[in-house]
């Protein structure tokens, strides 16, 4: 793992300050594969805190003590330098904060991938706790995108991301006398990612782990379903997480009942649509509630290996079919919930034969939920050759699994 301790240290990085409250440091970078025709932007916003002030200072204001030392985590063991977050605002000023880094890196997403935002047929976003219902739509508008453009929210805590372009992508997730997104998309100009505001999301919460994990970021990437992203096998599983082990307050509508087998909601009014997955929430009215990082391995791990398992068998056999079974997985782009889980899932995978690189690309951001999976995509992009074949896994609180293997290059 390369390290720097602050993403906005990194060359290439644009830097501004957004003008709420006494002024919010903004960065991002934008990445372009021209051989793939792809690009995208990431970046974050906020204060940096390496992992000395984060835990001594910025746990301190949080909570309202220091934090005891027999409470502080190996962070770097996790493979996280630094984060970044914001000092407190208002309600209005947290909504004014976000539509702005969101419009911004929905531009630059666009741009990177030459589309003018005019061109854009359609916005999929994951967040956790959206800061507004109508988030979506309002950066999509702010950003200069089309009011017809179709624009879907996706809240499946850090699976968001993946979630969104599993749906872009694949179309056996369709459901009956529901649109068919990866058909309606099919060939059109497409912005898929995760903008999360952790740091906001957190604000509330006296939880001590995950006020030392999580943090602000955002990851977009332009997607031309069937041309540049080629779906090839994908798979999306629920696994209800009935002990809380990882319990998340359900910021967007939801009946909190279970239909038809699953507890993902769907809405659709006009040109948007809500992908609204059900949590397990806290007792109180804390936002989040989490065990330690042993606890994030034992809910995620098990069944994250065998949803990929899965996908990989599933993959294996369409090469078989389609005469190229020496056809390998080019590069696994993994959400980085942190290294230790990343770690153990590729020991378990070897275990039943399966291997390709996961290779850990964010240790700048902290756990970035449904933006790390993009994030860590676009650092990857200028490794990735035309005709490579990319698994991508992303898992999340819920608990909610999208895996699929896509085809990359025009």
């Amino acid at each position: 793992m390369t390290e720097k301790h602050s993403f906005f240290d990194r060359a290439n990085i644009q830097k501004d300050i957004i003008q709420v409250g006494g002024g919010i440091p903004f960065g991002f970078e934008s990445m372009t594969n021209s051989a793939l025709g792809i690009g995208g932007a990431y970046g974050s916003w906020g204060e940096t805190y390496d992992n000395t002030r984060l835990q001594n200072e910025f746990l301190a204001h949080r909570i309202g003590t220091p934090l005891p030392d027999n409470e502080k985590i190996n962070l770097r063991e996790l493979g996280f330098v630094s984060r970044h977050h914001i000092p407190d605002l208002t309600d209005e000023e947290h909504i004014a904060l976000e539509i702005e880094v969101g419009a911004r890196i929905l531009r630059e997403a666009a741009r990177a991938n030459n589309w003018d935002p005019s061109e854009v047929d359609a916005v999929l976003i994951g967040m956790s706790a959206p800061v507004t219902p109508d988030y979506v739509a309002r950066i999509a508008t702010l950003a200069g995108i089309p009011e017809k453009a179709l624009k879907v929210s996706v809240h499946k805590a850090c699976d968001g991301s993946v979630g969104s372009l599993n749906l872009a992508l694949n179309p056996y997730l369709g459901r009956k006398g529901q649109m068919n997104i990866a058909e309606e998309l099919r060939g059109k100009k497409v912005l898929v990612g995760g903008i999360e505001g952790l740091s906001r999301f957190t604000s509330h919460s006296k939880d001590k782990n995950a006020l030392q994990l999580f943090g602000n970021a955002a990851g977009v990437i332009g997607v031309i379903p069937g041309e540049t992203f080629k779906f090839l096998v994908g798979k999306e599983f629920e696994a209800f997480d009935g002990e809380g082990v990882l319990a998340v307050r359900m910021f967007y509508p939801h009946s909190g009942q279970e239909v038809n087998g699953s507890k993902v909601e769907v809405t659709q009014d006009k040109s948007s649509i809500l992908v609204a997955g059900m949590m397990h929430e806290p007792e109180d009215d804390a936002p989040i509630s989490m065990a330690g990082p042993m606890g994030m391995v034992k809910l995620f791990v098990r069944t994250g290996v065998q949803v990929v398992t899965d996908v990989f068998n599933e993959y294996a056999q369409l090469m078989d079919k389609l005469g190229t079974p020496d056809k390998k997985i080019s590069v696994g782009i993994v959400h980085h919930a942190n290294y230790k889980i990343n770690q153990l899932k590729a020991k378990h995978l070897l275990n039943g034969g399966i291997q390709f690189p996961m290779p850990w690309l964010l240790n700048d951001f902290g756990n970035v939920s449904a933006a790390s999976n993009m994030v860590a995509f676009l650092r990857q992009l200028s490794q990735i050759k035309p005709g490579d074949n990319v698994l991508f896994d992303g898992f999340g609180a819920g608990t909610y699994y999208d895996v699929l293997a896509v085809n990359m290059g025009a």
